[in-house]
């Protein structure tokens, strides 16, 4: 009867572990009059950065016009890259289609920028389907191989059972009578006994973790490690820690964080000055000739284009990410020599990343914008100690009690426009993020009027970052023009 109880146990491991069956190319996530959006799931993969790649497409009822090449397409195809851990997404490449298989063009997008994934939008719901664990072929491996090793103990077991029944037809067959001392010799015989090989069912790392969920390694401790018998026949099963992921390591070798894990810090080993060794990805940090921030000298002064500043009082999203204080926004953009960028999030630095011919400022505030094909504007807004600022106290008051959780006030909205000084005269010259990934060819905006923020303000900032700015980075003999 134990016999048969082990079979039975191992057999239903067996049924658990097999991978299941894989859904359709294109599953729809969300749809609306004129439009449905789609993922294909079967896309979704790991890239060398430890993000997940995974294509999506817009397929609309009805084209549209393409102003690039005159033709139509009516499905928008998009490979992006997700980071479920900070609920952000950059686009790769983009694919417009006449219809389903007919390619009318493609483009890869040159300047990708992380943008904050809000909760309940369409985005957020292809965030889901990615980051949800998906079975893949190292799970299909795992499985495989558990079903090998329930069958060679299954065996085994069948094997013992007619040892033992062989053995009992033997003994009945001699009339030996079984006493109390035959049957105390027959436990303590190892050969008398059959013992079944363990089996350790080890779970196979899910895909992604949820976002932030902390990844941990699973170590058994010494005590429970002594307490397994191996005259015991059993199944046992090893879960990991936490959903994400499992690690076995031997006890002699500490968990240790490869160089690739490292991230990005304003001082310290993994400061600016190694931001460009710290992954295959940040190698422009150390590389490019067009990084920012710069002392901003001997500008030609010109007459520059104005900046039409479309901003317009919104709800807003406060988030502490590790790094700075960042503000999500929507509704607001800018224009400038025929281009429209909107307004993506802005952020703050202490002091000022950039000068101007040598000067430093108390902080600066970088508002990041982003055209329909994917370039980078950012106006930078010089501040100084002074009066106090309406709409930085708004923020203030909403500071998030933990780093990389939002705050969304449901009533409070803000109006960018009050962060504009009445002077908009600005500098200008092409650059990069001043971030890793140094991303170059984002269009720099500096305006030079200075806004005031009060000294209790500048203080509240500083305890949270005293110092988060990239050291001024070398010109290689660009271009700067200035408004006269």
């Amino acid at each position: 009867m134990m016999l048969r109880h082990r079979l039975h146990l191992l057999c239903l491991l067996a049924i658990v572990s097999a991978p299941t069956s894989a859904s359709g190319a294109w599953q729809t996530v969300s749809s609306e009059p004129g439009k449905r959006v789609e993922i294909d799931r079967g896309s979704i993969r790991k890239d060398d950065g430890g993000k997940t790649l995974a294509l999506g497409r817009v397929v609309l009822d009805k084209p549209i016009v393409d102003a690039k090449t005159a033709g139509n397409y009516r499905i928008v195809q998009a490979l992006n890259r997700y980071d479920c851990q900070t609920r952000t997404y950059s686009t790769v490449k983009r694919g417009y289609y006449k219809a389903e298989g007919e390619l009318l063009r493609e483009e890869e997008v040159r300047v990708q920028i992380e943008t904050p994934i809000r909760s309940g939008m369409i985005d957020d719901k292809l965030l889901r389907e990615v980051c949800r664990p998906k079975p893949g072929p190292e799970a299909g491996a795992a499985a495989s191989r558990t079903v090998d090793k329930v069958n060679e103990a299954a065996s085994e077991l069948r094997k013992a059972n007619e040892a033992l029944i062989q053995k009992e037809i033997k003994r009945a067959n001699m009339q030996t009578p079984v006493t109390e001392k035959s049957v105390a010799v027959e436990k303590s015989t190892p050969a008398s006994k059959p013992t079944a090989p363990v089996v350790s069912v080890v779970p196979t790392p899910v895909e992604e973790a949820a976002p932030h969920t902390p990844v941990t390694a699973h170590r058994p401790p010494p005590a429970a490690r002594k307490r397994s018998s191996p005259a015991r026949t059993h199944a046992r099963v090893n879960p990991p820690a936490n959903p994400v992921t499992a690690t076995r390591q031997s006890p002699e070798k500490p968990l240790v964080t490869s160089p690739a894990e490292i991230h990005w810090a304003y001082d310290g080993a993994a400061g600016p000055e190694q931001w460009g060794h710290l992954k295959a990805d940040y190698a422009t940090c150390a590389t490019g000739r067009r990084q920012s921030p710069i002392d901003i000298r001997d500008g030609l002064p010109v007459d520059l284009e104005p900046i039409q500043f479309t901003y317009r009082p919104s709800p807003f999203r406060v988030i502490d990410n590790g790094h700075t204080i960042q503000v999500n926004v929507d509704g607001s953009r800018i224009t400038l020599l025929g281009t429209s960028y909107e307004l993506i999030q802005f952020h703050f630095h202490r002091p000022a990343e950039e000068r101007v011919n040598g000067q430093t400022f108390d902080m600066v505030a970088h508002l990041v914008h982003r055209s329909e094909d994917g370039k980078l504007a950012v106006v930078a807004v010089l501040l100084e100690k002074g009066s106090e600022h309406p709409l930085i106290q708004t923020i203030w008051n909403h500071l998030p009690l933990e780093k990389n959780e939002y705050v969304t006030p449901p009533e409070a909205q803000i109006d960018i426009a009050q962060l504009l000084p009445a002077d908009r005269r600005y500098y200008t010259y092409m650059g990069s993020l001043t971030t890793p990934p140094c991303t170059e060819g984002v269009l720099w905006l500096v305006l030079k009027q200075p806004q005031q923020l009060s000294p209790e303000q500048l203080a509240i900032f500083s305890r949270l970052y005293r110092h988060n700015v990239r050291p001024i980075q070398p010109m290689f003999s660009r271009l700067i023009k200035e408004s006269r």
